[in-house]
């Protein structure tokens, strides 16, 4: 029988139960509480009486305690307060990971092929006739003998260097790169949370950089009235505040950072949802949120051209979607020499991680 056959569609359950479940759903809570497992499990409690997802064999009171006996949870005996541990910190990092490069797997990107290639780590699908230099270890032998066999004959075997044919082979380098978060009032302003997918993106490339490419090097750069540095484990717990946007102050505290750094390869990825519209003069600060404000926007451009001249391109992650600040990103890659991304918050993750994956890529002939 030709056609289509339709059945009821039964959308997933809220796992109910467990352990395991239940970490799932509190270390995603966490997420949005800035760290506060307090409120995390207050969060969770209400959760619990709206879906029901503890039973009369496994309750909330045994989740706390798995928590603290497993050391995802320390009580402060005194006030009573719960705070999180140094394992729930990197289990929320590799909940992130798992979360963004699954998305990134599912979608079939990862093919950062480059416009050239030669000697070095990884071998890629691209093949070429041999040229003077290239190691014998990059022969393809069988495709090598295949040839010969088609030019000569086989009757008369010969190989010459003009059958022998190699496979390319891209070359990786260390690359040091800072990653800059806007936490101006407006990630949380009309109606949208973006700060939190800031974060998550934020803990996903710090953990995928410790556990794959340990030799790189990550800085996190907060930027609002002022630009400070944080650590790892600061991110779960980061807020934004009454701030206004010192993109100049962030971009150069970053170049600070990148100048301590030795390695040849250095880059600045940026996300933020708005323009600039502060500077720190002295003790002051200028502040104007109406509009482009020429006073900040021409500084910001000149540390833009600044990085460029230090050969630091800036990569912009954009997820707002004015049209005129958008005019303003593009100005201010144009004089960076750098790249722009207009993204939601869905796939703000996928872009980095592609962006990450493809510049650390460096070709040699």
């Amino acid at each position: 029988m030709r056609g289509f056959g339709f059945s009821k569609f039964t959308p997933n359950q809220i796992p109910k139960g467990g352990f395991e479940e239940l970490l799932k759903l509190f270390l995603e809570l966490l997420n949005y509480t800035a760290g506060d497992a307090g409120e995390a499990l207050a969060w969770l409690n209400e959760l619990d009486k709206q879906y029901k997802l503890t039973n009369d064999d496994y309750g909330m009171g045994d989740f706390i305690d798995e928590l603290k006996q497993k050391g995802y949870l320390n009580e402060d005996n005194q006030s009573g307060n719960f705070n999180i541990t140094a394992k729930t910190e990197q289990s929320i990092r590799q909940s992130a990971l798992e979360e963004i490069f699954g998305k990134l797997k599912k979608s079939g990107k990862g093919n950062h092929r480059s416009p050239q290639s030669g000697q070095g780590d990884e071998r890629n699908s691209e093949r070429r006739e041999f040229e003077f230099g290239d190691s014998l270890d990059q022969i393809d032998m069988t495709q090598s003998i295949h040839n010969a066999q088609v030019n000569h004959g086989i009757g008369d075997f010969m190989m010459t260097e003009r059958d022998l044919e190699v496979e390319e082979m891209d070359y990786k380098t260390l690359t040091s790169t800072v990653l800059m978060i806007d936490i101006s009032h407006s990630m949380i302003l009309y109606g949208e949370d973006r700060i939190t997918p800031a974060k998550k993106v934020a803990m996903a490339l710090a953990e995928l950089i410790r556990t794959k490419y340990p030799k790189d090097t990550l800085d996190i750069v907060v930027f609002g009235n002022d630009a400070w540095p944080i650590t790892l484990q600061d991110l779960p717990y980061l807020q934004v505040g009454p701030f206004h946007t010192n993109t100049y102050a962030g971009l150069e505290l970053a170049t600070d950072l990148l100048r301590r750094r030795k390695t040849t390869n250095k880059q600045i990825f940026m996300i933020t949802d708005g323009k600039p519209t502060c500077l720190k003069e002295g003790t002051k600060y200028y502040k104007n949120s109406i509009g482009l404000d020429r006073k900040v926007v021409n500084k910001t451009l000149n540390m833009a051209a600044q990085c460029k001249r230090l050969k630091i391109p800036i990569t912009t992650f954009m997820i707002a979607k004015d049209p005129y600040l958008q005019q303003f990103v593009r100005q201010f890659t144009e004089t960076n020499g750098g790249k722009a991304f207009y993204s939601s918050l869905n796939n703000l993750g996928e872009y980095i991680f592609e962006d990450y994956a493809r510049n650390r890529r460096k070709n040699v002939r």
